[in-house]
Parts: C-alpha cells; sequence; structure tokens
C-alpha cells in the first residue's frame, strides 16, 4: 500500500531538516525558546507544507478594544470592605492581648504558659484571616484596594446613593499585553457613555477566562443598576511595533516568539529561527509586536510545521482562539 503523496513530502521534509548539520548561531538575533540548531528547508519543501514569509508592516496607533461590561454590586463592596476593617481590627486586638499575655506571664503576675500560648495562636490566626481579606479584596476590586481608608469610603458613599456606578469590563481571552487609556465609552441603548478606567482587575472571570479592568461611571442614566449588561469600548494605549498575523506567534517557557527566515545555507536551502517578540497589542486577527525589524523574513504561515520540526512545546495564538 502507498503512502499518500503528502504524507511523503511530509516524511522527506522531517528527515532532511532534522538531517542538516547544527550551523553557527546566527549573529543578528539570538536564538531563543527551545533548540538552538537552525532548521533548513529548501523552497521546495516550504512550498510542500505550506510556509509562507513576509516582512512585518510597521503600525503604530490607538488600537480599539471591544469589551462586554457588568455593573457591580456596591452591597459586595460594602461586605468586602467591612471584612478587610472588621478582621484588620480583630488581629490588632488579638496582638494586644498576646503581648499583655507575655507581659503577665514574664512578671509572674497570674498568667499561665498556657494562657500566653493560646493567645498567640489567636493572634497569629486572626492575622492571616486579615491578610486573607485584604487579598481577596485586591484580587475583587484591583485598584480599589491601593487607595487609602478615606478615598475608599468617599467612593462607597458615592456609589451607594447612586452618585457613580462601578463597572467590570472584559475582554476574552487574558490580552498578553495590553495598557488600557484612561477614557472609554459604554454603550446603553444605541447612547455612548462616557467611562474612567480605574484600573486593572487581577481576578480572571472564571467561565469566560477574560481579563478585567475597573470602570467608574458619573451620572449614569436610570435604569442601568448593578447586574446591567452593555458593550464596552476600551482603548489600548497609544503603541507602536510591527504587525504579524496571529498564526505567525507561537508561545513557549521564555515567552512568545516567532520563526524567521535568518539566512541561506547550502543547496539552495532556507535556515529559520525562533526568535522572540514583545506582544503590545491585538489588532484585529494580527499582533502588535516589537522586538523584529522591518526587514525580517517572518513565517506567517506553516510555524506550526516548524514547531513540529523543531519540538518546541507550545500553541499558536491563532489556535489559542479557538479554545
Amino acid at each position: 500500500m502507498r503512502a499518500p503523496a503528502g504524507l511523503l513530502a511530509w516524511m522527506l521534509l522531517a528527515a532532511s531538516a532534522y538531517a542538516a548539520e547544527p550551523p553557527e548561531a546566527d549573529e543578528e538575533q539570538p536564538v531563543r525558546g527551545g533548540d538552538a540548531r537552525l532548521l533548513a528547508l529548501t523552497p521546495s519543501q516550504e512550498q510542500a507544507v505550506g510556509i509562507r514569509i513576509e516582512h512585518p508592516l510597521a503600525l503604530s496607533g490607538v488600537p480599539q478594544i471591544e469589551a462586554y461590561g457588568t455593573v457591580l454590586d456596591p452591597v459586595a463592596l460594602v461586605g468586602d470592605m467591612g471584612k478587610v476593617e472588621s478582621t484588620r481590627a480583630a488581629a490588632a486586638a488579638a496582638a494586644a492581648d498576646a503581648a499583655r499575655q507575655e507581659r503577665l506571664y514574664r512578671d509572674n503576675a497570674q498568667a499561665s504558659l498556657r494562657a500566653l500560648q493560646t493567645s498567640q495562636a489567636q493572634a497569629v490566626e486572626a492575622a492571616a484571616q486579615a491578610r486573607a481579606a485584604a487579598l481577596g479584596f485586591r484580587l475583587q476590586w484591583g485598584p480599589l484596594a491601593l487607595r487609602s481608608a478615606a478615598e475608599q469610603h468617599t467612593l462607597l458613599e458615592a456609589a451607594t446613593q447612586g452618585q457613580l456606578l462601578l463597572l467590570r469590563a472584559d475582554v476574552p481571552g487574558q490580552p498578553l499585553g495590553s495598557t488600557i487609556d484612561p477614557h472609554a465609552l459604554v454603550r446603553v441603548d444605541g447612547v455612548s457613555i462616557a467611562a474612567r478606567v480605574l484600573g486593572p482587575l487581577p481576578r480572571t472571570d472564571g467561565p469566560s477566562q477574560s481579563a478585567g479592568w475597573l470602570l467608574q461611571i458619573e451620572h449614569a442614566p436610570a435604569g442601568l443598576g448593578p447586574g446591567a449588561r452593555a458593550a464596552v469600548q476600551l482603548r489600548s494605549a497609544a503603541v507602536g511595533g510591527l504587525l504579524v498575523p496571529a498564526d505567525a506567534l507561537l508561545y513557549g517557557e521564555k515567552g512568545a516568539y516567532v520563526y524567521r527566515r535568518v539566512s541561506a545555507g547550502g543547496g539552495d536551502t532556507f535556515r529559520f529561527a525562533p526568535v522572540n517578540v514583545r506582544p503590545l497589542a491585538r489588532v484585529g486577527s494580527a499582533w502588535l509586536v516589537g522586538g523584529l525589524e522591518r526587514g525580517d523574513q517572518v513565517v506567517v504561515r506553516g510555524a506550526g510545521v516548524l514547531w513540529s520540526l523543531q519540538g518546541l512545546g507550545t500553541f499558536s495564538a491563532a489556535e489559542e482562539e479557538h479554545d
């Protein structure tokens, strides 16, 4: 039984790529992300497996990011702030009692060793609960945890009186690197409402696996209450870089990288090396990245083939979009 032509081409390709002698490291760009050996392919092999080479395109601007928002309930903020304050006060009281018990024990003033150890254990537990409450507040409310207690209470008072709304804006899929502009728009019934981005929220939304930002809306229209959903338009901060298709971008142990055709080998062959890049912003079906030059020859289709040949354990950005 004869093997299909495509399979034969693949077998010949793999055999010739692995049989290539290890060349000297490319001096223009360091090889990173896995095996330092450069892959060598002939033009016919490139064509057989569908590899396409293009130069990255320069782009600078302010990419738009579409998100969906959920108006947060101020009752949850009241509860989380109260938990932080109560556990903090309990930890302070327990620490004071442990210090008092230690003084009494050392002065032989009717304080037993057991009473001292019990108070110390209670102080440790209370301190742990206070730290857990503070960490939970930071994960849930992000930038609000950086504000002073007075600023938090001022914002809480305004939220409970309906003077402002807090909204979580989610972007499906964790962005690799996006600095968000402080201005945003929330669209409700065809009307755009100005909002201010307070900062990122560390806790990822579970069901959608999305990154979130905390927004503040002042003088919100009537009917936009806790639990309401709305479309949100975020803006990435002004960035400049080179544009590559999502199919070209892969992820490894040392971060994101692309394959670059670095030189022509002997016998009419081309060599390829993985080069680390810095993802800056998502632009449609492409990524704006840093770490490349405009004259680089980047593999924009077929990077997965090179990954398979070189054995880099990772996946492409395009594949991640479909997970």
